[in-house]
């Protein structure tokens, strides 16, 4: 079956055809060019999808992430960017192996079938060339024979008619031989015309057509072979990255199925849990009895036991009921605690009546104080935060000294070598060159030992593995060193600012910012100790577990060195080494001039 021998008067039809062959195979070439576009264009989106939810460094989301069901969320969106990437693969294969290909395969398609067609028409033109030649040679013959008989019947004529001259028939004659040669040169050339004619026709539609519509019909199936072929890797390109996108599917699944729901809650224990025990009960006041002292706003949160005599205040009553306690602004902790008709006067007025009430050095240092609590003026030793917290928070810091530690190492090392090398091969360098530096590591490295060393020395005594370090004597300023400037024993204390440096919610959200020591800090720390004014009992024992703050046990006698200003808290001594704030509400004061002798013991009694 051949085009030659089957098609051979159809020339235009066929051109017709593998015409509208290339505008196939453009058609498809364009099909694949926007199914490219598309997975270009899906990828990206893909990509800005997975960036959109990714957490951003250094943030809040950031930490977020440690929970297992957020981190399956992050390794899906991990995998769908690998998933985004093998459609960009499918873009690029599909792009090179088909699109460039066909587009390069199409010019050279056009260029043959334009060879082949231009060869079949020169062929059609030679054989109507041929063919016109023996028309002509045809119609000179006719016309020749024509010409020769109107000679002869002219001869015949004259040569009949007895009134003509011989010479007119001789002339006749002579005439109608020549036209009767003519005639016969015309038939020769006419049957020779045609045997080259039909030798010729027989050349064109047995040979030269044949030849050329068989190569026509080769490109043609070679075109349509092409576009198969095409199609085929269409199919191949997308079922490459199959078992790649199954891989990105798996981990997906993989991801999914990591989530643990109990590990997840155990975390959010982890993350929030304060260390501190539930609030107890609260003790009735009676105030039927005129000469018992009225508890302050500030014990509120104490717990005292079931009905019994040793309530249970300071670090962990406190930050009992810490969560629960509505937040207010740093004037109102420099206020400290409200009466019932105090709660209803207004912030200002109550400023007023506090700056005008009290000595300016007590208020600087309870401004001070107040500052350095709400501020966020936190110490190095997180002790403003809960145990739990606390310990996470060392731990933390270790750790970031631990790896800080091992790229001083690694410098170190490296340096070294490059010494080593130095010194083999001095015409690389000076091995002198890098001694300064090794120094510097060395000295660095040091620093950081002595910083693991302190922040683990706090982390073992955390955890319970040492002793708690002993309470500092406070000085008169009551103003705490850099790292204990939490201010928990201010004289401003309210409700929302714990004496003991538990954790408040509104502590951990205010801005951190430090505030700056000045001469101010200076004046009140050099000022010698207080004398006792006197004596006081303690109630209840308490636990005074923080810096500035003093533990007693109930019936112990102690010294009066600073009484209540009205924040709920009073300053004692019970040795010239110990001394520290407890709540008013704790002890009963008496205040007795010749109690000053620092130096008379004091008996513990039983109330």
């Amino acid at each position: 079956m051949s085009w030659g021998t089957e098609l051979w008067d159809q020339f235009d039809n066929l051109e017709k055809h593998t015409q509208w062959g290339i505008d196939v195979l453009e058609k498809y070439i364009k099909f694949v060019k926007e199914r490219t576009e598309i997975e270009l264009s899906y990828a990206k989106q893909l990509r800005n999808l997975s960036k959109k939810y990714q957490p951003k460094k250094n943030s809040k989301e950031e930490e977020e992430y440690r929970y297992t069901s957020t981190r399956a969320f992050l390794a899906t969106l991990n995998e769908m960017n690998d998933y985004a990437g093998q459609h960009e693969v499918i873009s690029e294969n599909m792009t090179s192996l088909i699109t460039g290909e066909l587009t390069r395969y199409v010019q050279e398609l056009k260029q043959e079938r334009k060879s082949h067609f231009h060869d079949g028409r020169k062929a059609q033109q030679h054989i109507e060339t041929c063919w016109k030649q023996l028309e002509a040679s045809k119609r000179r013959f006719e016309r020749d024979c024509k010409e020769a008989d109107r000679a002869q019947q002219y001869f015949e004529k004259m040569d009949a008619d007895i009134n003509v001259t011989k010479a007119d028939v001789e002339k006749a004659r002579q005439q109608a031989q020549l036209r009767h040669q003519m005639a016969e040169d015309s038939k020769a050339e006419y049957s020779s015309t045609l045997q080259k004619f039909n030798s010729e026709q027989h050349e064109h539609y047995y040979t030269h057509i044949p030849n050329i519509f068989q190569k026509i019909q080769e490109m043609e199936e070679r075109r349509i072979v092409r576009i198969g072929e095409s199609m085929k890797t269409f199919a191949e390109v997308d079922r490459q990255v199959i078992p790649i996108i199954g891989k990105c599917l798996d981990e997906i699944t993989k991801a999914a199925e990591s989530v643990d729901h109990k590990n997840d809650s155990q975390m959010v224990i982890e993350a929030f849990k304060s260390g501190f025990e539930p609030p107890g009960d609260i003790d009735f006041e009676d105030f039927t009895q005129p000469m018992k002292r009225t508890v302050s706003e500030s014990s509120l949160s104490n717990s005292r036991g079931d009905g019994k005599s040793e309530p249970k205040f300071g670090s962990k009553s406190k930050g009992k009921l810490w969560p629960f306690i509505k937040k207010n602004k740093i004037i109102e902790t420099l206020l400290g605690t409200k009466s019932p008709k105090q709660q209803k006067e207004p912030l200002s007025h109550r400023f007023n009546e506090f700056m005008t009430s009290k000595p300016k050095i007590h208020c600087f240092r309870s401004l001070k104080r107040g500052l350095s609590l709400k501020l966020g003026a936190g110490p190095e030793d997180f002790s403003n935060l809960p145990p739990e917290q606390r310990r996470k928070k060392l731990q933390q810091k270790v750790d970031e000294l631990n790896r800080d530690i091992q790229k001083e190492m690694d410098s170190r090392d490296a340096l070294t070598k490059m010494k080593d090398v130095y010194v083999k091969n001095p015409q690389m360098g000076d091995a002198a060159s890098v001694d300064h530096r090794l120094a510097e590591l060395g000295q660095n490295i040091e620093k950081l030992r002595l910083e693991v060393q302190k922040f683990e020395g706090w982390l073992a005594e955390v955890e319970g593995r040492l002793p708690a370090r002993p309470e500092q004597p406070r000085r008169q300023s009551g103003v705490y060193e850099a790292q204990n400037a939490s201010g928990v024993n201010s004289c401003a204390q309210d409700r929302e600012s714990s004496p003991d440096g538990s954790y408040t919610e509104e502590q951990s959200q205010e801005t951190e910012m430090k505030v700056p020591a000045t001469d101010f800090d200076d004046e009140f720390d050099d000022e010698e100790p207080l004398p006792t004014i006197g004596t006081c009992k303690a109630l209840y024992t308490f636990e005074g577990q923080n810096e500035g703050t003093i533990s007693v046990a109930e019936g112990e006698m102690l010294y009066v060195i600073e009484e209540d200003k009205g924040d709920g808290w009073t300053r004692i001594r019970r040795n010239e080494d110990e001394e520290g704030y407890v709540p008013t509400s704790y002890v009963e004061v008496y205040l007795d001039k010749n109690a000053k002798d620092v130096h008379k013991p004091l008996q513990k009694i039983s109330e």
